[in-house]
C-alpha cells in the first residue's frame, strides 16, 4: 500500500482557487487578505487536515513563530502580582495568537538594561507585548531602548504623539469625560478624584483631564483639594479615601482612577457610615469582574479587553513582517450600576 503523501499550500491554493502566496498570508495570520477569501483557505486547510511545520517554517524565515506577552508586576493582595484588568485581557490576547498561528510565552517584565535580550534577540520570541508599567517618565526610557534595538513591540496604554513605539489604548479621556457627565445627571456637584493625576500616570491622568472638561462644560470646576493619588490596588484606593475624609472638605461624589481604588474607597467610606449612593455616588474606571460583585455594584468606564486583546496581537504581527502599524484608541463605554442614581 502507497502511503499517502501529506498535503500541501499548493494542494490548499488548487482546491481554494487562490494562489500559494495567497495561502501563505492567510496562514500567517496576514490582514492583507479579505475575509471571503480568508474563510475559504482555513475551510480547504481543515479539510485536508494540512498543519503548519513551524520548525520548516522558522529556519525558512528566522521566525519562532512565538510571541511574548510581558506582564508588569502590579501590588496585588494574592500572589498574582498581576492587574486584574489584564488577566481578563489575557484571554483574548491567547485567542488571537491561536488564530494567527502564533505561540504565546507570558512572563514578568525584567526591567535590566538587556531585558529584549531574553526574547527577540535569542529567537524565542518575534515580539513583545507589554501589559503594564508602573511610573511612565521612568518606563519611557525602557521603551526607547527597544526602539533603537529595532524590537518588535507593542503596549498597551496610553496614545501620545511623542511615544516611542506603538501603543494600543482606550480613550481615556473620553471615559473621564463619561463618567463625570454621568454624576452631573445624577445631580452631584462636588466630584472628587481619587488615583495620580501628572504625566507620570498618563492614562489617570487623561481621565483626569475628561473629568475636569465635563465639569467645566457645566460651569463648575474639579477642586484640587479633593484629588488624591494612589496606584491601582484596592489598599491605595482604601488609604486615599481616608486621606479625603481627613481633609474635612465637603463631596458628594468619587471618580475613581480606576475599579479597585474604587472598591477600595468605598470599603472607607462604608467604615465612616457614608451611605453609597445615597450620600456619595462612586464610579470607577475598567469594568473589571470584580465590579459586579463589590457592595454595591459598581458603576464604572468600561474598557474593552476583547477587542484590545485582538488589536494588540494583529498589530504586532504587522511589525513582526515589516509591515506599517499604527497606534490606535478604542472607545470607552459607561457602564451603570448601584453605586450611583439619579437624585430625586
Amino acid at each position: 500500500m502507497t502511503k499517502k503523501s501529506r498535503s500541501t499550500s499548493f494542494d490548499i491554493a488548487f482546491r481554494a482557487g487562490v494562489s500559494q502566496a495567497t495561502v501563505s498570508r492567510v496562514l500567517r495570520g496576514s490582514p492583507l487578505v479579505n475575509e471571503e477569501t480568508r474563510k475559504r483557505v482555513e475551510a480547504v486547510a481543515r479539510e485536508l487536515n494540512y498543519k503548519v511545520d513551524r520548525r520548516a517554517s522558522s529556519l525558512r524565515t528566522q521566525k519562532s513563530g512565538t510571541l511574548a506577552l510581558l506582564l508588569f508586576e502590579d501590588p496585588t493582595p494574592d500572589e498574582s502580582h498581576i492587574n486584574p484588568f489584564f488577566l481578563a485581557m489575557l484571554g483574548s490576547i491567547t485567542r488571537a495568537c491561536a488564530r494567527h498561528g502564533q505561540d504565546l510565552l507570558v512572563s514578568f517584565q525584567q526591567l535590566s538594561e538587556d531585558w529584549h535580550s531574553d526574547y527577540e534577540d535569542s529567537m524565542k520570541a518575534d515580539g513583545l507585548i507589554l501589559l503594564g508599567y508602573g511610573d511612565y517618565e521612568a518606563y519611557r526610557d525602557k521603551l526607547s531602548a527597544l526602539v533603537e534595538r529595532g524590537t518588535h513591540f507593542v503596549r498597551w496604554g496610553a496614545v501620545a504623539a511623542d511615544q516611542p513605539g506603538v501603543s494600543i489604548g482606550c480613550d481615556n479621556m473620553h471615559g473621564g469625560q463619561l463618567a463625570a457627565q454621568h454624576l452631573l445627571a445624577c445631580g452631584r456637584r462636588t466630584i472628587a478624584f481619587v488615583g495620580h493625576a501628572s504625566s507620570h500616570y498618563p492614562e489617570f491622568f487623561d481621565r483626569y483631564h475628561g473629568c475636569e472638561a465635563a465639569l467645566s462644560e457645566a460651569g463648575l470646576c474639579l477642586d484640587p483639594s479633593l484629588q488624591v493619588d494612589a496606584e491601582t490596588s484596592e489598599e491605595a484606593g482604601y488609604a486615599a479615601a481616608v486621606q479625603l475624609l481627613a481633609r474635612g472638605r465637603p463631596f458628594d461624589a468619587i471618580f475613581a482612577a480606576s475599579d479597585l481604588i474604587a472598591i477600595g474607597a468605598m470599603r472607607a467610606l462604608h467604615e465612616a457610615g457614608i451611605r453609597i449612593p445615597h450620600d456619595v455616588s462612586v464610579v470607577g474606571f475598567d469594568d473589571i469582574p470584580m465590579a459586579r460583585f463589590s457592595t454595591p455594584p459598581l458603576t464604572t468606564v468600561m474598557q474593552d479587553t476583547t477587542r484590545a486583546g485582538q488589536l494588540l496581537v494583529a498589530t504586532l504581527m504587522q511589525l513582526v513582517r515589516d509591515e506599517p502599524a499604527e497606534s490606535a484608541m478604542l472607545p470607552a463605554a459607561l457602564v451603570v450600576r448601584k453605586s450611583s442614581f439619579t437624585l430625586g
